[in-house]
């Protein structure tokens, strides 16, 4: 009887997916914000709550995230990554000035102490890897001239996590030096032991992990990028770093043909991913936080566009391209539901999580809409300033994709 209730609960959630996809497609929308609605409404105080499938749908958005993550890296080579990563450092310490302070200003004022805003300050701080993926890969940009300066951001924000929580959950711990430097250096040694082997071993990664098979190789990879997603969370390491240095690791036919079989996988549990993030947002929590909230995410949309815009500009994007990849940081998501959960166990303060969910809600559902219309709105604004021709590409190494940035060299 449970198994059936499971199949019954599971196969509604696919089909509701399905048809919210084909809609969305017709309008012409990222699915995304209907993934999310579709999570309130199957979610605690929904109109019908899940039960039986609740374990399984956590399950796969872990590999929703896992996969998006892979497949973004498979989009760019090691050498890449390193390159992006020399040039871009000064956009990231923008991002987390800009990002953050909102959030543990926020937090100051509101009379919450010094340990919530360092938690607030990360919910700002820090995009959502998962839902960016997904925007970029749903409008076409993956091939784009500003994709690398937004991917940069991202993996210096993911690999900022890796020193960031085991701070934060010292802190609200509250255990001494001793052991808060010890969990710290595990987590810097892992993150840049993955890297190191990326970087160094990527070929011999790659031929490993061949084959003509697609069965074979489909089950190769899949296997190794959660195989090392979970030595990584298990290290206190982002398994979605874990994930993205798997992908940047393979190179050559084996990235290609792996992106090809994995595509419908990642599309599957990607919308598993955000309808898990709904389940677990009580829709009564919020409005009591709504209006912090919506003030929050409409300071911290404008500091992620200026930094986007700012890391694009100095990269030599042209004037549309800076505008595009403003909007496209906007969402937050995993991370910021993550670090707001940590103090919601640690009960340090009772409003933090509902301001969380409420302010991540607000931008998860936001952040497709700037990425999409931010760089129309302003050329219509000031068209002047995107009327810009583009600048050379030297000092921003592009992903493997040259049919899409053929395509981005045209529109400018």
């Amino acid at each position: 009887m449970h198994s059936a209730v499971f199949l019954i609960e599971f196969g509604a959630i696919i089909l509701a997916l399905g048809l919210l996809g084909r809609l969305a497609g017709r309008l012409r929308f990222s699915p995304i914000p209907l993934y999310l609605l579709a999570g309130l409404a199957f979610g605690e105080g929904g109109l019908l709550p899940l039960g039986a499938s609740e374990e399984f749908v956590a399950i796969g958005a872990e590999i929703g995230v896992i996969l998006l993550l892979l497949m973004l890296g498979l989009e760019y080579t090691a050498s890449d990554l390193v390159s992006n990563l020399k040039t871009q450092y000064p956009a990231g310490l923008v991002d987390m000035t800009c990002n953050a302070l909102p959030g543990a200003v926020a937090a100051l004022l509101m009379g919450w102490g010094p340990v919530a805003a360092v938690v607030l300050a990360g919910v700002t701080w820090i995009s959502s890897s998962g839902v960016i993926a997904k925007v970029l890969g749903d409008l076409g940009r993956l091939g784009n001239r500003e994709t690398p300066v937004i991917l940069s951001i991202l993996v210096l924000e993911d690999l900022a996590m890796a020193v960031y929580l085991p701070i934060i959950t010292a802190l609200l711990a509250g255990v001494g030096w001793a052991a808060g430097g010890l969990t710290l250096a595990i987590a810097l040694g892992a993150a840049g032991l993955v890297l190191f082997v990326a970087v160094r071993y990527g070929r011999h990664i790659s031929r490993f992990v061949s084959s003509d098979d697609p069965e074979k190789l489909l089950l190769v990879v899949l296997g190794l990028t959660i195989l090392v997603a979970g030595l990584a969370q298990q290290l206190q390491v982002s398994a979605a770093v874990g994930a993205f240095l798997v992908g940047i690791a393979l190179s050559g036919e084996v990235a290609e043909g792996a992106h090809t079989l994995l595509s419908p996988l990642r599309d599957l549990f990607a919308a598993v991913f955000f309808v898990f993030f709904g389940l677990h947002t009580d829709p009564a929590s919020i409005p009591p936080v709504l209006l912090p909230a919506l003030l929050l995410a409409v300071v911290t949309a404008c500091t992620k566009i200026f930094t986007g815009h700012w890391a694009a500009r100095r990269a030599g994007i042209s004037a549309k391209g800076r505008w595009r990849a403003g909007g496209a940081l906007v969402a937050r998501g995993e991370f910021s539901i993550v670090i707001a959960g940590l103090a919601v166990t640690s009960g340090i303060e009772p409003r933090l999580g509902p301001l969380a969910t409420a302010y991540v809600l607000i931008l998860v559902i936001v952040g497709p809409l700037t990425a999409r219309y931010t760089q129309p709105l302003a050329q219509r604004l000031f068209p002047g300033r995107t009327a810009g021709s583009a600048c050379a590409t030297a000092s921003v190494p592009g992903p493997r994709t040259a049919d899409q940035a053929q395509v981005d060299e045209q529109i400018g």
